[in-house]
């Protein structure tokens, strides 16, 4: 299976706890005002990536806990990336995501789209929220404005509702 890729960091402790894997998708229709990496908006950009090639590269390295799903948005390529987050959960791996979508806007693409569902279920850890340049903060943790919130995924799904959770 493949994946349109902006890019990989093999190591990195700025994109959730501990020392993750972090996957930058390519393509997002957000297009917020001061985002992060804006070379990630165009879709038709990037480079193509086997998924499971993607999964012995994060496996290889013991040090690795965790695995982030940035970009771009991630849930507009949920089909590679629910098929990745499976690998990692049956191996024990923290899989979380960021989302310029609301955990909100999730559910209710997930009614119509078994791929963002599956994604969604198979998360620890959602950041939600568009990133809005006048709630900007670089006291925040793991988030880039006020309006994101880090959500337990399990929890939320389980209620049906947005459960916040320090990580």
């Amino acid at each position: 299976m493949l994946i349109r890729l902006a890019g990989l960091v093999p190591e990195s402790m700025v994109d959730g706890p501990g020392i993750r894997f972090t996957i930058f998708t390519q393509g997002c229709p957000h297009k917020c005002e001061g985002c992060h990496n804006p070379e990630t908006h165009d879709f038709n950009s990037g480079r193509l990536a086997d998924v499971d090639k993607i999964f012995s590269k994060i496996i290889a390295n013991p040090l690795i806990k965790g695995v982030t799903f940035s970009g771009g948005e991630p849930f507009c390529q949920p089909e590679p990336l629910a098929y990745l987050a499976a690998l990692l959960k049956e191996k024990g791996y923290h899989v979380m995501s960021y989302s310029g979508y609301t955990f909100e806007e999730l559910i209710e693409k997930g009614k119509s789209n078994e791929h963002i569902k599956n994604l969604l279920s198979r998360l620890d850890v959602l950041v939600d929220g568009r990133f809005v340049l006048a709630e900007r903060s670089l006291e925040l943790r793991f988030r880039g404005s006020r309006n994101q919130r880090v959500l337990d995924a399990p929890e939320s799904l389980r209620t049906g509702k947005a459960v916040t959770v320090e990580i």
